[in-house]
């Protein structure tokens, strides 16, 4: 494929690009002496910039979203016809797309009963958070406010959904915070606390959770926010043992489950939901990037009919209603690219060659280790994978976050584009994230570990 954008207009967006747009992420003084990249063609897992250069999108998009792949035009056509027919009314009324996603969603996700739409992953966590706080008031008489949020863990780039995440980096100088949002222990085993059961501890981790809520007033805590595995924050998954005991402190203090599944949703993991690996049942579900592959926005807040009945009385009809919106939640774009979206993973069984080609993936990622005592831990489940760079795999010294910026570079300076932790913590920016399309080969997966030995080779040669 080459880019539909010729040698003048190329120029043209390249300055329009640096001149007006405030890009996400972005330290814009760089681009005083280099251009901005800019995306112009993307076709399976490949993608092409304004200049021309091909490359290997091994991220979904940079921030884990395009599942299905690139260039997916049943989902186009599926999204402009109904545009064309019915593009926008306030979902304070259906339509219906949103009504058959709902229906096809909730199959998937056993236990669960209703979907309340809206657009972004940060979106979803805030109505999430409204929930819990309105039910508070309803049923708890102002108590029960209280949100645990795990260290590492990150919901969302609102301040709501900042107060709620365990990422000094990304919290810096947005405060004040809102307030009720507690931290509890992180549960990465590599990183284990000094003063943890090593033998046992995935129990450990959880019970540290119990002990917050006694410490804070069980009376006054409503809920837990936690991703399934954690992405951004070094792709974590608990041990064993961490789930069923997390259910069982909730169900003993009466404190809802929210699973924050905005990466591991819509098969990212092997599973339709990274939780259903783990034999538990979330009160409330949250979902966003997957969902519709990035082909339109849309975020779905799923909640259990118990959630939902809270907020169905009679004795106060003008505000026991959760009265809350999303304006582009009613746009009918999401649904439509949604149901699309789900059938292509259904039709061409991309859960089973998740877990396939998973598999493979984390083989060779091992392989490496064995290679480059730089790696000092290499985790993820399904085609969502990382490691951990150290100085020393006997001290777990991590390498500075230049050294990982270093290999991240390599790697798209030949044609590979990778992800890694991003100003996130103080001093474990240090992994490596790769999160490539459901739709990836093995032979695109030897294309990407073959870069990334490359590039570590030449950084490590450096240091």
């Amino acid at each position: 494929m080459t880019n539909n954008v010729n040698e003048f207009d190329s120029i043209d967006v390249v300055n329009s690009d640096r001149n007006h747009v405030w890009h996400h992420l972005t330290q814009h003084k760089a681009f005083e002496k280099s251009d901005p990249m800019v995306i112009v063609n993307g076709k399976g897992l490949r993608v092409w910039d304004a200049k021309g250069n091909e490359y290997l999108d091994a991220v979904s998009g940079a921030v884990w979203t395009v599942n299905v792949g690139y260039g997916r035009t049943e989902i186009a056509d599926a999204v402009r016809d109904q545009l064309v027919k019915m593009n926008y009314f306030a979902q304070t009324a259906g339509n219906v797309p949103a009504a058959q996603f709902a229906q096809k969603l909730i199959e998937k996700m056993p236990g669960m009963s209703r979907v309340y739409y809206s657009n972004s992953g940060s979106e979803a966590n805030e109505k999430a958070f409204k929930i819990v706080r309105q039910i508070a008031h309803k049923k708890y008489g102002g108590k029960k406010t209280k949100i645990l949020y795990r260290d590492r863990d990150y919901h969302g780039t609102t301040i709501g959904t900042l107060s709620a995440t365990g990422q000094f980096e990304r919290k810096n100088q947005y405060g004040p915070f809102v307030p009720d949002f507690v931290e509890v222990p992180h549960c990465c085993e590599y990183r284990a606390q000094d003063e943890a059961d090593k033998e046992n501890y995935g129990i450990w981790a959880a019970d540290q959770i119990e002990k917050v809520i006694l410490a804070e007033g069980p009376e006054t805590v409503g809920a837990i926010c936690l991703e399934p595995i954690t992405a951004g924050g070094g792709v974590i998954e608990a041990p064993a043992g961490y789930w069923p005991r997390v259910q069982e402190i909730c169900k003993k203090y009466d404190v809802l489950i929210h699973i924050d599944e905005v990466v591991c949703g819509l098969g990212r993991t092997g599973q339709w939901f990274g939780y259903q690996h783990y034999n538990i049942q979330p009160d409330i579900v949250t979902m966003a990037k997957g969902v519709a592959s990035g082909y339109a926005a849309i975020s779905c807040t799923v909640t259990t009919e118990a959630v939902f009945d809270a907020f169905k009385e009679d004795e106060d009809p003008r505000m026991g209603y959760f009265r809350d919106i999303s304006t582009f939640g009613g746009c009918t774009a999401g649904p439509a690219a949604a149901l699309v979206n789900m059938q292509i993973i259904e039709d061409e069984n991309l859960l089973d060659n998740v877990n396939t080609q998973g598999a493979y993936l984390i083989s060779q990622l091992n392989r490496l280790k064995e290679k480059h005592d730089i790696i000092g831990d290499v985790r993820g489940k399904g085609l969502f994978a990382g490691f951990e760079m150290v100085k020393d795999r006997t001290t777990k010294e991590p390498v500075d976050e230049s050294v990982v910026m270093a290999v991240a570079g390599h790697c798209m300076a030949n044609g590979v584009i990778i992800g890694r932790t991003n100003r996130s913590f103080k001093e474990f920016n240090n992994t490596i994230c790769l999160a490539p399309a459901l739709i990836i080969t093995k032979e695109e997966i030897d294309i990407v570990v073959n870069a990334i030995d490359e590039a570590l080779l030449a950084v490590t040669s450096s240091l």
